[in-house]
């Protein structure tokens, strides 16, 4: 069941990277399929963030026409780091998560830009400070969202629930 619940996050955070990227070009983008590696990592632990990151980054990189496992390596070692670090310190406020994933967001660019230099062709790469810090700051902020309104949204329906018996009995 945790199996298919990572595959089916994994699979919405892909789906939504690859249709909605494109409104994103020239400006900040964010990195969904890391957001979700980062989420599953936390929530899952590091086996499923090593798996979740490697399936997402093989996939990612399958689907944007690059060097096909750079983006899987990358990932794997993001959600790995992630899981580990999440479960040997707490990480359940907003300071400490978006932490993670702000630093999330800089290590799987510095893996990235590191795997890319060491290939046999690879032609210089600038690497763009401002724009990653900006996309770490971005992803920290969207990651930050999604985990407080997902561990949120029982805590909401059930209120919501009790809010209408109460509603029905004093009728």
């Amino acid at each position: 069941m945790r199996g298919a619940l990572v595959l089916l996050i994994l699979a919405a955070a892909i789906t939504l990277q690859t249709t909605v990227a494109r409104f994103f070009v020239g400006r900040m983008t964010i990195d969904v399929v890391l957001i979700a590696v980062v989420f599953v990592a936390l929530s899952f632990g590091p086996v499923a963030g090593l798996l979740g990151g490697s399936v997402a980054g093989l996939a990612e990189d399958a689907l944007s026409g690059g060097v096909i496992g750079i983006g899987g390596l990358a990932k794997s070692i993001v959600g790995f780091l992630a899981g580990t670090i999440g479960s040997q310190f707490i990480v359940s406020s907003a300071l400490p998560r978006f932490v993670m994933f702000f630093v999330a967001t800089l290590v799987h660019t510095a893996c990235f830009l590191g795997v890319h230099a060491l290939l046999p062709d690879a032609r210089s790469i600038a690497v763009p400070y401002g724009r990653t810090v900006v996309q770490a700051a971005a992803n920290g902020v969207v990651g930050l969202l999604i985990f407080q309104t997902i561990e949120g949204l029982p805590g909401l329906l059930q209120r919501r629930r009790m809010n209408r018996a109460y509603r029905r009995r004093r009728v």
